[in-house]
C-alpha cells in the first residue's frame, strides 16, 4: 500500500488509523479546492460529488472508493479543527481554516 499516514477520527478522540498517504493527500487536495469557507457548507454527498472530478484517476479510477476516502479525510480534518460541522440536517461542513 506504499507510504502510510496517521489520521484521526473526530468521533473516536485519541484513536488514530494508518491509511495510504498518496490517496489521503490527493483527497485532501480535492477537499481544499471543493469545500467552501462559509456556512451553509456542503453535505457529505455534495462533497463526494464535488471532489470526484478533481481526483487523480490513477489513484481513484472511475471515482472508486471516493466516498470512503472523502469521509476519512473529513473526519481527520474535523478532528484537527480545520473543518466545522454545522448543526443542520442533513449535516454540512465548511472550512474553519483553509489548508
Amino acid at each position: 500500500m506504499g507510504d502510510m499516514i496517521e489520521v484521526e477520527n473526530v468521533n473516536v478522540p485519541g484513536t488514530t488509523s494508518r491509511v495510504n498517504r498518496s490517496k489521503y493527500s490527493d483527497m485532501k487536495s480535492a477537499f481544499d479546492r471543493a469545500l467552501p469557507t462559509a456556512p451553509s457548507g456542503m453535505t457529505q454527498s455534495d462533497i463526494v460529488d464535488a471532489v470526484k472530478p478533481l481526483l487523480n484517476l490513477d489513484l481513484f479510477p472511475g471515482g472508486k472508493t471516493a466516498g470512503w476516502w472523502a469521509k476519512t479525510v473529513q473526519l481527520d480534518l474535523e478532528a484537527k479543527g480545520l473543518l466545522v460541522r454545522e448543526h443542520s440536517k442533513p449535516l454540512r461542513w465548511h472550512w474553519k481554516q483553509r489548508l
